[in-house]
């Protein structure tokens, strides 16, 4: 074995050792460096520095993205770019272009120093090859280690992301179903619109912005996070109807109780000074007047409601009469009706006469079709079949209490047909048909008195088609006659006020709220007493 053969075996073994040795060593280094490269990258930025990363709230919806929605998976691909990259950097600049090339020149790997002498140097070039060998051999375990640890990495994530998107289904259909048992159909009540709408718009009650997808979602699951870092519930169970709330297509500032609360739509249908308004006014009084002695109880739905409702009262203590329904479409008048544990939000609809002169204008009263029942306001002293039958003073009576431009007969027959175009559940409707001013009816002896059934006495007036047609077109019919005058302005009758509020107490029945026992004639064949009022020369009754 000749010397050159053994020095050849010496640096063969000085390779392999330096292999060896720096896979090891470059394995922890590697995987030291990515680690931790990879730990500060999804940790906190520096405080005060923006994040490129993260997303900005723009004009859209004023609240930030839940992290597992979006950020979670951006902050992961960038660890795993990160860790990667230091292991493919550490390996390139620092092993292979620094270290190696030194120990190919004969030069220290760490401080570049050429070596002492030539044997130094000699060992230096033996242990190169092997070096960049090991390196790279110990980049590649490293990869492989972190590769596996971001693999976990990515199934947590997408165990965390599947979790959090169950919980939104599950908050999603609790919150529908929840809605749908109290059947809290959302509808605006402004003229103009009317319009249905899955979510309202809420406000942040601290800073004002609107957030109109303010429920589980990308946002968060059980709350979103506005811009100005007030947390918003996102569920009806956990409060939102608490924050003020907007109509998303007309902006229109919105009760509180919508969306968490049945709405019962009820429009007052009549002619022209027929006593609509003093009506909607007297059903106010009464079912105020119920709430005073039984479980009932009615509060305003909100500050407009309770504005609109002192300035009529104060309209019919000051002059007895309510002033003429004006402008175009109504708004609703909203109260909202508890007893017990149940409720309901009531949209009282008082349009103007004229909105029923033709079926043009009776089609662009949209709100006619979200009804849950019909309020009929009848005016028998504008039927021209009644007005044939009265003779000497009475007719000047029925005059004196100013006649509805319409009979009870041409508006319903406005009403029929529009109404089943607009709803197509017209044969499901409730119909509650008030007769008004009964005060001047008592008095006019050319006319039965309305007694026992006031359905039996329309029909002896010659309203017989108007009954007939009711009870054919609609679910149910039943009926009342009332004294809005006896229910209203100073020295109003308790027993007038109750009686006036029946007819909306039996639509609510209708929908479901326990206040039947309340209605004291189920059949609606009670006679009316006679009510000690003198003719009033006004509009409306």
């Amino acid at each position: 074995m000749n010397l050159e053969y053994i020095l050849f075996l010496a640096l063969r073994a000085t390779g392999l050792v330096a292999v060896a040795l720096c896979v090891g060593y470059t394995f922890w280094r590697f995987l030291g460096f990515s680690l931790s490269t990879a730990g500060t990258v999804l940790g906190p930025r520096q405080a005060g520095v923006p994040d490129p990363r993260i997303e900005r709230v723009g004009s859209g919806e004023p609240a930030h993205r839940a992290y597992w929605w979006r950020q979670m998976w951006l902050d992961t691909w960038s660890a795993a770019c990160a860790a990667m990259l230091s292991i493919w950097y550490r390996l390139t600049t620092d092993w292979l272009k620094r270290s190696v090339t030194r120990l190919f020149q004969g030069r220290r790997p760490e401080t570049g120093v050429r070596g002492e002498n030539r044997f130094t140097r000699c060992v230096m070039r033996a242990v190169a090859p092997g070096t960049a060998v090991g390196a790279a051999m110990g980049a590649l375990s490293a990869a492989l280690v972190v590769s596996v640890s971001l693999a976990v990495l990515g199934l947590l994530c997408g165990a965390v992301w599947l979790s959090a998107a169950s919980a939104v289904l599950i908050l999603r259909g609790a919150d529908s179903l929840w809605a749908a048992v109290r059947r809290g159909r959302m509808k605006c009540p402004y003229p103009g619109c009317y319009r249905p709408f899955p979510l309202a718009v809420h406000r942040c009650p601290n800073c004002g912005e609107a957030h109109s997808e303010l429920r589980p979602g990308r946002y968060g699951a059980l709350w979103h996070v506005c811009v100005c870092g007030r947390r918003l519930v996102t569920t009806l169970l956990a409060g939102r109807q608490r924050l003020a709330a907007r109509c998303p297509h007309c902006d229109q500032q919105l009760p509180e109780a919508v969306g968490s609360t049945r709405v019962v739509h009820v429009p007052i249908v009549g002619g022209t000074s027929s006593g609509k308004t003093m009506l909607m006014a007297a059903m106010v009084a009464g079912l105020e007047s119920w709430a005073q002695r039984s479980r009932l109880k009615v509060e305003f739905a909100s500050r407009t409601d309770s504005q609109d409702a002192g300035t009529l009262n104060q309209q019919l203590r000051q002059s007895g009469w309510a002033l003429k329904t004006q402008g175009g479409q109504p708004r609703a008048f909203m109260l909202i009706v508890r007893h017990g544990r149940q409720r309901r939000l009531l949209y009282l609809y008082d349009p103007m006469g004229e909105s029923l002169r033709d079926a043009g204008s009776v089609r662009e009263q949209q709100y006619l079709a979200h009804s849950d029942g019909v309020v009929l306001v009848a005016d028998v002293l504008a039927e021209p079949e009644v007005r044939r039958r009265l003779r000497g003073s009475d007719a000047e009576r029925a005059d004196a209490a100013r006649p509805a431009e319409q009979g009870p007969m041409d508006t319903y027959q406005r009403l029929t047909g529009e109404l089943s175009a607009l709803t197509g559940r017209r044969g499901r409707l409730p119909v509650a048909t008030v007769v008004t001013k009964r005060d001047v009816l008592d008095q006019i002896s050319s006319l039965p008195v309305p007694g026992a059934g006031i359905d039996g006495w329309l029909s002896d007036i010659g309203l017989g088609a108007l009954v007939r047609g009711l009870g054919h077109d609609f679910g149910t019919a039943r009926y009342w006659a009332v004294s809005a005058h006896a229910a209203t302005g100073a020295g109003a009758l308790d027993s007038e006020q109750r009686r006036a509020a029946e007819p909306v107490l039996w639509v609510l029945a209708r929908s479901g709220l326990r206040v039947k026992r309340l209605l004291a004639d189920p059949a609606g064949t009670r006679a009316p007493g006679p009510v000690e009022v003198p003719v009033p020369d006004r509009s409306g009754h």
